[in-house]
Protein backbone atom coordinates (compact mmCIF):
# COMPACT_ATOMS: atom_id res chain seq x y z
CA UNK A 1 0.00 0.00 0.00
CA UNK A 2 1.23 3.06 -1.38
CA UNK A 3 0.91 6.03 1.58
CA UNK A 4 0.71 9.94 0.79
CA UNK A 5 1.86 12.97 2.35
CA UNK A 6 1.35 16.52 1.41
CA UNK A 7 3.49 19.40 1.95
CA UNK A 8 4.11 22.89 0.28
CA UNK A 9 7.34 22.32 -1.00
CA UNK A 10 9.16 18.70 -1.18
CA UNK A 11 13.22 18.99 -1.79
CA UNK A 12 15.08 16.14 -3.16
CA UNK A 13 18.85 16.12 -2.02
CA UNK A 14 20.30 16.41 1.44
CA UNK A 15 23.54 18.73 0.12
CA UNK A 16 24.21 22.30 1.01
CA UNK A 17 22.14 23.27 -1.82
CA UNK A 18 18.79 20.76 -0.62
CA UNK A 19 19.24 21.62 3.03
CA UNK A 20 19.22 25.94 2.29
CA UNK A 21 16.40 25.34 0.08
CA UNK A 22 14.61 23.19 3.02
CA UNK A 23 15.81 25.40 5.91
CA UNK A 24 14.96 28.84 3.87
CA UNK A 25 11.09 27.51 3.01
CA UNK A 26 10.87 26.67 6.38
CA UNK A 27 11.79 30.12 7.47
CA UNK A 28 9.34 31.41 5.11
CA UNK A 29 6.97 29.92 6.80
CA UNK A 30 5.91 27.20 4.41
CA UNK A 31 5.49 23.36 5.16
CA UNK A 32 8.25 21.56 3.58
CA UNK A 33 10.11 18.05 3.88
CA UNK A 34 13.43 16.91 2.82
CA UNK A 35 14.28 13.44 1.23
CA UNK A 36 17.46 11.76 0.71
CA UNK A 37 18.56 8.65 -0.90
CA UNK A 38 21.54 7.63 1.38
CA UNK A 39 21.09 6.96 4.84
CA UNK A 40 23.72 9.53 5.44
CA UNK A 41 22.61 13.38 5.02
CA UNK A 42 25.46 16.21 3.69
CA UNK A 43 26.43 14.27 0.05
CA UNK A 44 29.14 16.01 -1.64
CA UNK A 45 29.49 18.88 0.69
CA UNK A 46 30.24 17.23 3.43
CA UNK A 47 33.07 15.01 1.68
CA UNK A 48 34.12 18.47 0.49
CA UNK A 49 36.43 21.18 1.57
CA UNK A 50 33.24 23.17 2.88
CA UNK A 51 34.28 26.64 1.72
CA UNK A 52 31.79 29.20 0.22
CA UNK A 53 32.30 31.24 -2.92
CA UNK A 54 29.95 34.14 -2.29
CA UNK A 55 31.50 38.13 -3.10
CA UNK A 56 30.43 40.73 -1.02
CA UNK A 57 29.31 38.35 1.49
CA UNK A 58 29.02 40.34 5.69
CA UNK A 59 31.70 37.80 6.48
CA UNK A 60 34.18 39.69 3.91
CA UNK A 61 32.51 42.99 4.59
CA UNK A 62 33.51 42.26 8.41
CA UNK A 63 37.16 41.31 7.38
CA UNK A 64 37.45 44.38 5.71
CA UNK A 65 37.96 42.68 1.62
CA UNK A 66 37.83 45.41 -0.78
CA UNK A 67 35.21 43.82 -2.37
CA UNK A 68 31.98 45.30 -4.54
CA UNK A 69 29.25 44.77 -6.68
CA UNK A 70 30.87 45.83 -9.70
CA UNK A 71 33.65 44.00 -8.84
CA UNK A 72 32.64 40.79 -8.59
CA UNK A 73 30.22 41.42 -11.86
CA UNK A 74 33.30 42.49 -13.60
CA UNK A 75 35.24 39.46 -12.46
CA UNK A 76 32.63 36.88 -12.83
CA UNK A 77 31.64 38.13 -16.11
CA UNK A 78 35.41 37.47 -17.09
CA UNK A 79 35.63 33.78 -15.74
CA UNK A 80 32.07 33.18 -17.49
CA UNK A 81 31.97 34.91 -20.15
CA UNK A 82 28.76 34.59 -22.16
CA UNK A 83 28.51 30.85 -21.17
CA UNK A 84 25.36 31.29 -18.72
CA UNK A 85 23.03 33.91 -19.14
CA UNK A 86 24.44 37.61 -17.62
CA UNK A 87 20.88 37.32 -15.80
CA UNK A 88 21.93 34.43 -13.90
CA UNK A 89 25.04 35.11 -13.18
CA UNK A 90 23.40 38.85 -11.48
CA UNK A 91 21.27 36.48 -9.80
CA UNK A 92 23.77 34.73 -7.87
CA UNK A 93 26.26 37.68 -6.96
CA UNK A 94 22.56 39.68 -5.90
CA UNK A 95 21.11 36.49 -3.86
CA UNK A 96 24.18 35.40 -1.81
CA UNK A 97 25.05 38.51 0.39
CA UNK A 98 21.14 38.29 0.99
CA UNK A 99 21.26 34.27 1.80
CA UNK A 100 23.58 34.72 4.20
CA UNK A 101 22.55 37.59 5.73
CA UNK A 102 18.59 35.52 5.77
CA UNK A 103 19.95 32.75 7.46
CA UNK A 104 22.55 34.10 9.56
CA UNK A 105 20.07 36.25 11.10
CA UNK A 106 17.84 32.59 11.83
CA UNK A 107 19.72 30.27 12.57
CA UNK A 108 22.56 30.29 15.73
CA UNK A 109 25.01 27.62 13.94
CA UNK A 110 25.54 29.85 10.97
CA UNK A 111 29.36 31.08 11.70
CA UNK A 112 32.23 31.16 9.18
CA UNK A 113 35.31 32.71 8.54
CA UNK A 114 37.61 34.51 6.04
CA UNK A 115 40.26 32.39 4.06
CA UNK A 116 42.43 35.22 3.74
CA UNK A 117 44.71 34.93 1.18
CA UNK A 118 42.82 31.77 -0.73
CA UNK A 119 43.30 34.14 -4.00
CA UNK A 120 40.39 34.15 -6.94
CA UNK A 121 41.52 31.39 -9.16
CA UNK A 122 41.85 33.95 -11.95
CA UNK A 123 42.64 36.71 -9.65
CA UNK A 124 44.64 38.21 -13.45
CA UNK A 125 41.39 38.75 -14.46
CA UNK A 126 39.06 42.08 -14.25
CA UNK A 127 37.73 42.09 -11.22
CA UNK A 128 39.84 39.20 -9.41
CA UNK A 129 41.12 39.50 -6.27
CA UNK A 130 44.17 38.58 -4.95
CA UNK A 131 43.70 37.82 -1.61
CA UNK A 132 40.54 36.20 -2.21
CA UNK A 133 36.70 36.31 -1.41
CA UNK A 134 36.70 32.52 0.05
CA UNK A 135 34.91 31.94 3.54
CA UNK A 136 34.78 28.42 5.36
CA UNK A 137 32.95 27.23 8.15
CA UNK A 138 34.07 27.21 11.92
CA UNK A 139 34.76 24.14 13.17
CA UNK A 140 31.39 22.69 15.38
CA UNK A 141 31.57 20.59 17.95
CA UNK A 142 30.30 17.40 16.53
CA UNK A 143 28.67 16.50 19.98
CA UNK A 144 25.83 18.87 19.12
CA UNK A 145 24.51 16.51 16.49
CA UNK A 146 23.99 13.67 19.61
CA UNK A 147 22.98 10.42 17.93
CA UNK A 148 22.50 12.01 14.54
CA UNK A 149 26.65 12.10 14.63
CA UNK A 150 26.99 8.93 12.71
CA UNK A 151 24.33 9.75 10.02
CA UNK A 152 26.54 12.85 8.54
CA UNK A 153 29.03 11.19 5.24
CA UNK A 154 32.18 10.92 5.43
CA UNK A 155 35.13 12.54 3.68
CA UNK A 156 37.00 10.62 1.26
CA UNK A 157 40.32 10.69 3.95
CA UNK A 158 39.63 11.12 7.82
CA UNK A 159 42.20 11.22 10.34
CA UNK A 160 42.36 10.00 14.28
CA UNK A 161 39.20 11.05 16.20
CA UNK A 162 39.87 14.01 17.67
CA UNK A 163 41.97 15.77 14.91
CA UNK A 164 40.58 18.64 12.81
CA UNK A 165 41.89 21.31 10.59
CA UNK A 166 40.24 24.30 8.22
CA UNK A 167 41.25 24.63 4.43
CA UNK A 168 43.66 26.95 5.79
CA UNK A 169 45.07 24.91 7.99
CA UNK A 170 46.01 22.54 5.66
CA UNK A 171 47.80 25.18 3.46
CA UNK A 172 49.90 25.90 6.36
CA UNK A 173 50.40 22.15 7.31
CA UNK A 174 52.10 21.81 3.62
CA UNK A 175 55.03 23.51 4.72
CA UNK A 176 55.31 22.06 8.03
CA UNK A 177 59.06 21.51 6.76
CA UNK A 178 59.82 24.54 5.48
CA UNK A 179 58.11 27.60 7.70
CA UNK A 180 57.73 28.21 11.42
CA UNK A 181 53.85 29.03 10.27
CA UNK A 182 53.74 25.31 9.14
CA UNK A 183 55.18 24.08 12.35
CA UNK A 184 53.56 26.30 14.92
CA UNK A 185 49.92 25.23 12.87
CA UNK A 186 51.32 21.36 13.04
CA UNK A 187 51.41 22.05 17.35
CA UNK A 188 48.18 23.69 17.56
CA UNK A 189 46.61 21.42 15.42
CA UNK A 190 48.41 18.16 17.88
CA UNK A 191 47.64 20.23 20.73
CA UNK A 192 44.15 20.41 20.19
CA UNK A 193 43.94 16.91 19.10
CA UNK A 194 45.28 15.82 22.61
CA UNK A 195 42.57 18.45 24.55
CA UNK A 196 40.05 16.93 22.45
CA UNK A 197 40.70 13.35 23.30
CA UNK A 198 40.94 14.08 26.79
CA UNK A 199 37.40 16.01 26.72
CA UNK A 200 36.14 13.59 24.71
CA UNK A 201 35.62 16.42 21.85
CA UNK A 202 34.18 15.44 18.27
CA UNK A 203 35.47 18.29 16.20
CA UNK A 204 33.97 18.56 12.77
CA UNK A 205 35.91 21.02 10.13
CA UNK A 206 35.78 21.70 6.67
CA UNK A 207 32.46 20.40 4.65
CA UNK A 208 31.25 18.29 7.45
CA UNK A 209 31.40 21.42 9.70
CA UNK A 210 28.86 23.13 7.17
CA UNK A 211 26.55 19.80 6.41
CA UNK A 212 26.58 19.57 10.36
CA UNK A 213 25.11 23.61 10.73
CA UNK A 214 22.43 22.96 8.47
CA UNK A 215 21.03 19.74 9.84
CA UNK A 216 21.23 21.29 13.02
CA UNK A 217 19.63 24.45 11.52
CA UNK A 218 17.22 21.99 10.06
CA UNK A 219 16.08 20.53 13.51
CA UNK A 220 15.52 23.24 15.15
CA UNK A 221 13.40 24.37 12.63
CA UNK A 222 11.49 21.44 13.05
CA UNK A 223 12.03 20.08 9.08
CA UNK A 224 10.90 16.84 8.40
CA UNK A 225 13.89 15.08 6.94
CA UNK A 226 13.52 11.35 5.44
CA UNK A 227 17.13 9.50 4.90
CA UNK A 228 16.61 6.09 2.90
CA UNK A 229 13.70 7.60 0.63
CA UNK A 230 15.21 7.52 -3.46
CA UNK A 231 13.34 9.55 -5.88
CA UNK A 232 11.99 7.40 -8.28
CA UNK A 233 9.91 9.93 -10.49
CA UNK A 234 8.42 13.09 -10.27
CA UNK A 235 4.45 13.58 -9.97
CA UNK A 236 2.62 15.91 -13.04
CA UNK A 237 -0.72 17.37 -13.64
CA UNK A 238 -0.29 18.32 -17.31
CA UNK A 239 3.00 20.22 -17.78
CA UNK A 240 3.25 21.55 -13.80
CA UNK A 241 4.86 19.45 -11.14
CA UNK A 242 3.04 18.25 -8.33
CA UNK A 243 4.92 16.01 -6.13
CA UNK A 244 7.42 12.97 -6.33
CA UNK A 245 6.77 9.45 -6.02
CA UNK A 246 9.70 7.63 -3.66
CA UNK A 247 10.08 4.85 -1.36
CA UNK A 248 10.61 5.56 1.98
CA UNK A 249 12.95 2.69 3.93
CA UNK A 250 11.58 0.32 1.09
CA UNK A 251 8.16 1.26 1.27
CA UNK A 252 6.60 3.11 -1.62
CA UNK A 253 4.95 6.71 -1.32
CA UNK A 254 3.79 9.58 -2.72
CA UNK A 255 4.56 13.11 -1.62
CA UNK A 256 2.94 15.41 -3.37
CA UNK A 257 3.95 19.35 -3.38
CA UNK A 258 1.27 22.35 -3.25
CA UNK A 259 3.68 24.57 -3.86
CA UNK A 260 6.85 23.58 -5.97
CA UNK A 261 9.47 20.83 -5.57
CA UNK A 262 13.17 21.24 -5.88
CA UNK A 263 15.44 19.07 -6.91
CA UNK A 264 19.10 18.84 -5.39
CA UNK A 265 19.98 15.21 -5.77
CA UNK A 266 23.56 16.32 -7.16
CA UNK A 267 25.25 15.37 -10.43
CA UNK A 268 25.85 12.21 -12.26
CA UNK A 269 29.67 10.92 -11.40
CA UNK A 270 29.10 7.87 -10.25
CA UNK A 271 27.17 6.63 -13.34
CA UNK A 272 29.48 5.46 -16.29
CA UNK A 273 26.55 5.14 -18.41
CA UNK A 274 26.21 8.36 -18.32
CA UNK A 275 29.65 9.70 -18.29
CA UNK A 276 30.02 8.06 -21.72
CA UNK A 277 26.86 9.33 -23.14
CA UNK A 278 27.80 12.88 -22.53
CA UNK A 279 31.58 13.20 -21.91
CA UNK A 280 34.31 12.71 -24.11
CA UNK A 281 37.75 10.88 -23.77
CA UNK A 282 38.13 8.64 -20.93
CA UNK A 283 36.00 8.12 -17.88
CA UNK A 284 35.70 6.28 -15.15
CA UNK A 285 33.59 6.64 -12.02
CA UNK A 286 36.78 5.27 -10.23
CA UNK A 287 38.12 8.53 -10.62
CA UNK A 288 35.64 10.77 -8.56
CA UNK A 289 34.98 11.49 -4.90
CA UNK A 290 31.60 12.80 -5.08
CA UNK A 291 29.33 10.92 -2.92
CA UNK A 292 28.54 7.46 -4.05
CA UNK A 293 25.26 7.80 -4.48
CA UNK A 294 25.17 10.70 -7.13
CA UNK A 295 23.81 8.34 -10.25
CA UNK A 296 21.81 11.01 -12.18
CA UNK A 297 18.45 10.35 -11.03
CA UNK A 298 17.33 13.96 -9.94
CA UNK A 299 18.61 15.00 -13.46
CA UNK A 300 17.00 12.27 -15.59
CA UNK A 301 13.58 12.69 -13.61
CA UNK A 302 13.46 16.53 -14.81
CA UNK A 303 14.50 15.20 -18.11
CA UNK A 304 11.06 12.75 -18.14
CA UNK A 305 8.92 16.37 -17.20
CA UNK A 306 10.78 18.43 -20.11
CA UNK A 307 13.53 19.76 -18.62
CA UNK A 308 16.68 20.63 -20.97
CA UNK A 309 19.81 20.11 -19.95
CA UNK A 310 23.27 21.87 -20.29
CA UNK A 311 26.73 21.75 -19.68
CA UNK A 312 26.67 17.41 -19.30
CA UNK A 313 30.15 17.24 -20.62
CA UNK A 314 32.50 19.09 -17.88
CA UNK A 315 32.85 18.46 -14.12
CA UNK A 316 34.45 19.64 -11.42
CA UNK A 317 37.39 18.56 -12.73
CA UNK A 318 41.27 17.85 -10.96
CA UNK A 319 44.51 15.43 -11.40
CA UNK A 320 43.88 12.90 -9.50
CA UNK A 321 46.28 9.93 -8.19
CA UNK A 322 44.28 6.45 -8.49
CA UNK A 323 44.08 4.83 -4.84
CA UNK A 324 44.09 1.56 -4.92
CA UNK A 325 42.27 0.93 -1.70
CA UNK A 326 39.21 3.59 -1.65
CA UNK A 327 38.60 6.91 -3.79
CA UNK A 328 41.28 8.63 -5.25
CA UNK A 329 43.66 11.72 -3.96
CA UNK A 330 42.44 14.97 -5.28
CA UNK A 331 45.53 16.93 -6.03
CA UNK A 332 45.31 20.39 -4.61
CA UNK A 333 48.74 21.41 -3.53
CA UNK A 334 50.94 19.21 -4.76
CA UNK A 335 51.05 20.72 -8.32
CA UNK A 336 52.03 24.12 -7.37
CA UNK A 337 55.07 23.26 -5.07
CA UNK A 338 58.73 23.28 -6.47
CA UNK A 339 60.41 20.54 -7.74
CA UNK A 340 57.76 18.98 -9.57
CA UNK A 341 56.41 18.85 -13.19
CA UNK A 342 53.69 16.89 -15.17
CA UNK A 343 54.56 15.75 -18.86
CA UNK A 344 51.99 13.68 -20.66
CA UNK A 345 53.13 9.89 -22.23
CA UNK A 346 55.50 11.76 -25.43
CA UNK A 347 57.57 12.70 -21.66
CA UNK A 348 56.42 16.34 -22.23
CA UNK A 349 55.08 19.23 -20.23
CA UNK A 350 51.70 20.39 -21.39
CA UNK A 351 50.15 22.81 -18.94
CA UNK A 352 51.21 25.09 -16.22
CA UNK A 353 51.09 22.39 -13.21
CA UNK A 354 50.12 25.28 -10.88
CA UNK A 355 46.72 26.50 -12.60
CA UNK A 356 43.38 25.82 -11.04
CA UNK A 357 42.62 22.01 -11.23
CA UNK A 358 39.98 22.19 -13.66
CA UNK A 359 41.55 24.20 -16.50
CA UNK A 360 44.63 21.53 -16.07
CA UNK A 361 41.72 18.74 -16.71
CA UNK A 362 40.26 20.72 -19.22
CA UNK A 363 43.99 20.63 -20.81
CA UNK A 364 44.23 17.00 -20.39
CA UNK A 365 41.65 16.42 -22.00
CA UNK A 366 41.97 18.61 -25.12
CA UNK A 367 45.57 17.46 -25.45
CA UNK A 368 44.07 13.87 -25.14
CA UNK A 369 41.75 14.33 -28.22
CA UNK A 370 44.05 15.48 -30.45
CA UNK A 371 45.55 11.67 -30.01
CA UNK A 372 49.13 12.77 -28.15
CA UNK A 373 48.13 11.00 -25.32
CA UNK A 374 47.89 12.89 -22.37
CA UNK A 375 45.58 10.62 -19.83
CA UNK A 376 47.06 9.42 -17.97
CA UNK A 377 49.70 11.80 -17.39
CA UNK A 378 52.79 11.93 -14.93
CA UNK A 379 53.82 13.66 -12.04
CA UNK A 380 57.48 13.52 -11.61
CA UNK A 381 59.11 14.46 -8.76
CA UNK A 382 62.66 14.05 -6.92
CA UNK A 383 63.72 13.03 -3.68
CA UNK A 384 64.33 16.73 -2.72
CA UNK A 385 60.34 16.97 -3.22
CA UNK A 386 59.27 14.32 -1.61
CA UNK A 387 62.04 15.57 1.72
CA UNK A 388 60.22 18.85 1.72
CA UNK A 389 56.37 18.49 1.29
CA UNK A 390 53.35 16.47 2.25
CA UNK A 391 52.48 14.09 -0.79
CA UNK A 392 48.88 12.11 -0.74
CA UNK A 393 48.68 12.51 2.90
CA UNK A 394 52.41 11.39 3.89
CA UNK A 395 54.62 13.85 5.72
CA UNK A 396 57.83 14.47 4.22
CA UNK A 397 60.53 12.31 4.45
CA UNK A 398 58.13 9.57 5.01
CA UNK A 399 58.23 6.73 2.13
CA UNK A 400 55.84 6.62 -0.49
CA UNK A 401 53.08 4.19 0.38
CA UNK A 402 54.17 0.42 -0.59
CA UNK A 403 50.25 0.27 -1.87
CA UNK A 404 51.03 2.53 -4.46
CA UNK A 405 54.24 1.24 -5.65
CA UNK A 406 52.60 -2.23 -5.78
CA UNK A 407 49.71 -1.46 -7.83
CA UNK A 408 52.10 0.84 -10.12
CA UNK A 409 50.29 3.78 -9.90
CA UNK A 410 53.77 5.36 -8.50
CA UNK A 411 57.23 4.55 -10.33
CA UNK A 412 60.65 5.06 -8.67
CA UNK A 413 64.00 4.79 -10.10
CA UNK A 414 68.09 5.90 -9.53
CA UNK A 415 68.00 7.92 -12.74
CA UNK A 416 65.45 10.00 -15.04
CA UNK A 417 66.07 7.40 -17.74
CA UNK A 418 65.56 4.23 -15.65
CA UNK A 419 62.15 6.19 -14.63
CA UNK A 420 61.26 6.94 -18.34
CA UNK A 421 61.52 3.13 -18.74
CA UNK A 422 59.22 2.32 -16.39
CA UNK A 423 56.41 4.56 -17.62
CA UNK A 424 57.82 4.04 -21.11
CA UNK A 425 57.77 7.58 -22.64
CA UNK A 426 61.41 8.88 -24.28
CA UNK A 427 64.12 8.62 -22.09
CA UNK A 428 65.72 11.43 -24.27
CA UNK A 429 62.36 12.97 -24.19
CA UNK A 430 62.31 13.39 -20.35
CA UNK A 431 65.46 14.39 -19.87
CA UNK A 432 65.17 17.51 -22.17
CA UNK A 433 61.82 17.98 -21.06
CA UNK A 434 63.26 18.36 -17.02
CA UNK A 435 66.62 20.07 -18.65
CA UNK A 436 64.50 22.32 -19.89
CA UNK A 437 62.49 23.44 -16.76
CA UNK A 438 65.65 23.10 -14.34
CA UNK A 439 66.70 26.22 -16.38
CA UNK A 440 63.28 27.83 -15.86
CA UNK A 441 63.45 27.34 -12.26
CA UNK A 442 67.14 28.41 -11.68
CA UNK A 443 65.90 31.92 -13.54
CA UNK A 444 62.66 31.85 -11.66
CA UNK A 445 60.63 32.21 -14.75
CA UNK A 446 58.62 29.56 -16.74
CA UNK A 447 58.57 30.88 -20.32
CA UNK A 448 56.60 27.87 -21.55
CA UNK A 449 53.18 27.96 -19.28
CA UNK A 450 53.99 31.21 -17.02
CA UNK A 451 53.90 28.94 -13.37
CA UNK A 452 54.05 31.11 -10.51
CA UNK A 453 52.48 33.92 -12.08
CA UNK A 454 49.85 34.21 -10.83
CA UNK A 455 48.83 34.65 -7.37
CA UNK A 456 46.60 31.75 -7.48
CA UNK A 457 49.69 29.64 -8.53
CA UNK A 458 51.46 30.91 -5.75
CA UNK A 459 49.50 29.97 -2.95
CA UNK A 460 50.27 26.50 -2.51
CA UNK A 461 54.14 27.31 -3.14
CA UNK A 462 56.95 27.15 -0.99
CA UNK A 463 57.65 31.17 0.16
CA UNK A 464 60.80 30.40 1.33
CA UNK A 465 61.80 29.18 -2.47
CA UNK A 466 62.29 32.63 -4.45
CA UNK A 467 62.29 34.50 -6.92
CA UNK A 468 59.47 31.84 -8.21
CA UNK A 469 57.93 30.37 -5.16
CA UNK A 470 56.42 27.45 -7.84
CA UNK A 471 59.45 26.53 -8.98
CA UNK A 472 62.93 24.63 -8.15
CA UNK A 473 65.12 22.14 -10.14
CA UNK A 474 64.77 18.67 -9.96
CA UNK A 475 68.28 17.57 -9.31
CA UNK A 476 68.03 14.49 -6.37
CA UNK A 477 67.22 11.09 -7.50
CA UNK A 478 65.99 8.57 -6.51
CA UNK A 479 62.83 10.46 -8.80
CA UNK A 480 59.05 9.41 -9.12
CA UNK A 481 56.54 9.20 -11.77
CA UNK A 482 53.46 9.21 -10.58
CA UNK A 483 50.06 8.29 -12.25
CA UNK A 484 47.66 11.33 -12.55
CA UNK A 485 44.10 10.83 -14.08
CA UNK A 486 41.11 13.53 -14.42
CA UNK A 487 39.26 13.14 -11.26
CA UNK A 488 37.01 15.29 -10.18
CA UNK A 489 34.71 16.44 -7.42
CA UNK A 490 31.45 16.01 -9.56
CA UNK A 491 30.15 17.04 -12.47
CA UNK A 492 29.11 20.25 -13.63
CA UNK A 493 25.81 19.87 -16.04
CA UNK A 494 22.16 19.50 -14.91
CA UNK A 495 19.25 20.87 -15.43
CA UNK A 496 18.95 23.76 -17.34
CA UNK A 497 17.41 26.62 -14.53
CA UNK A 498 16.75 30.33 -15.01
CA UNK A 499 17.33 33.03 -12.30
CA UNK A 500 14.65 32.10 -9.90
CA UNK A 501 16.15 28.37 -10.24
CA UNK A 502 13.18 27.41 -12.47
CA UNK A 503 13.80 24.73 -14.55
CA UNK A 504 13.75 25.12 -18.08
CA UNK A 505 12.34 22.98 -21.00
CA UNK A 506 14.23 22.68 -24.37
CA UNK A 507 12.12 25.89 -25.26
CA UNK A 508 13.28 28.10 -22.66
CA UNK A 509 9.79 27.88 -20.66
CA UNK A 510 9.60 27.08 -17.34
CA UNK A 511 8.38 23.69 -16.31
CA UNK A 512 5.64 24.85 -13.38
CA UNK A 513 6.25 23.71 -10.08
CA UNK A 514 10.14 22.33 -10.70
CA UNK A 515 13.23 24.36 -9.12
CA UNK A 516 16.83 22.63 -9.31
CA UNK A 517 20.32 23.71 -7.48
CA UNK A 518 23.26 22.45 -7.28
CA UNK A 519 24.90 19.89 -9.26
CA UNK A 520 21.59 18.66 -10.12
CA UNK A 521 21.25 21.99 -12.04
CA UNK A 522 23.69 23.36 -14.80
CA UNK A 523 26.49 25.37 -13.41
CA UNK A 524 26.05 29.21 -12.86
CA UNK A 525 29.93 29.20 -13.74
CA UNK A 526 29.61 27.51 -17.18
CA UNK A 527 33.33 25.91 -18.18
CA UNK A 528 35.13 27.73 -15.63
CA UNK A 529 35.79 28.18 -12.01
CA UNK A 530 35.86 31.18 -9.90
CA UNK A 531 37.30 30.05 -6.61
CA UNK A 532 37.56 27.72 -3.82
CA UNK A 533 33.91 27.20 -3.09
CA UNK A 534 32.24 28.27 -6.82
CA UNK A 535 30.67 24.84 -6.51
CA UNK A 536 28.80 24.91 -2.82
CA UNK A 537 28.67 28.81 -2.82
CA UNK A 538 26.31 29.36 -5.77
CA UNK A 539 24.33 25.86 -4.96
CA UNK A 540 23.36 26.87 -1.87
CA UNK A 541 22.57 30.58 -3.30
CA UNK A 542 20.12 29.05 -5.91
CA UNK A 543 18.60 26.72 -3.07
CA UNK A 544 18.00 29.81 -1.08
CA UNK A 545 16.59 31.40 -4.48
CA UNK A 546 14.30 28.88 -5.47
CA UNK A 547 12.37 28.85 -1.90
CA UNK A 548 12.29 32.43 -2.14
CA UNK A 549 10.37 32.10 -4.66
CA UNK A 550 8.04 29.53 -4.05
CA UNK A 551 7.43 31.66 -0.71
CA UNK A 552 6.75 34.61 -2.74
CA UNK A 553 4.17 33.33 -5.10
CA UNK A 554 2.38 31.55 -2.12
CA UNK A 555 2.11 34.91 -0.72
CA UNK A 556 0.84 36.62 -3.97
CA UNK A 557 -1.44 33.78 -4.13
CA UNK A 558 -2.82 33.92 -0.65
CA UNK A 559 -3.24 37.56 -0.82
CA UNK A 560 -5.10 37.49 -4.49
CA UNK A 561 -7.48 34.68 -2.99
CA UNK A 562 -8.25 36.54 -0.06
CA UNK A 563 -9.35 39.68 -1.71
CA UNK A 564 -11.79 37.82 -3.93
Amino acid sequence: MTQEFEFDVVVVGSGAAGMTAALTAAYRGLSVTLIEKSRSFGGSTARSGGALWIPNNPVLQRAGVPDSPELARTYLKAVVGDRVPEVKQRAFLDNGPEMMRYIGARSKYWEFFYDRGYSDYHPEFPGGLAQGRSIEPVVLDGRLLGGDLHKINQPTMSGPKGIAFTAKDFHDLNMIARTWTGKRTAMRVGAQAVANKLRGGLPLSLGKALAARLWLSLRDAAVPVWLETPLLELLTEGDAVTGVRAEHQGAPVVIKARRGVILAAGGFEHNLEMRKQYMSGPQSTDWTVGATENLGEGIVAGQKAGAAVDLMDDAWWGPSVRNPEGPPFFCLAERAQPGGLMVNQAGERFVNESAPYVNVVHRMYEQHSSGAGHIPAYFIMDQQFRDRYLFLGTFPRQGIPQKYLDAGIIKRAETLDGLADQIGVPAATLAATVERFNGFARKGRDEDFGRGDSSYDRYYGDPTVQPNPCLAPLEHGPFYAVEMVPGDLGTKGGLVTDEQARVLDDGGRPIAGLFAAGNNSASVMGNEYAGAGATIGPAMVFGYIAATHIAANAESTTTVGSEE
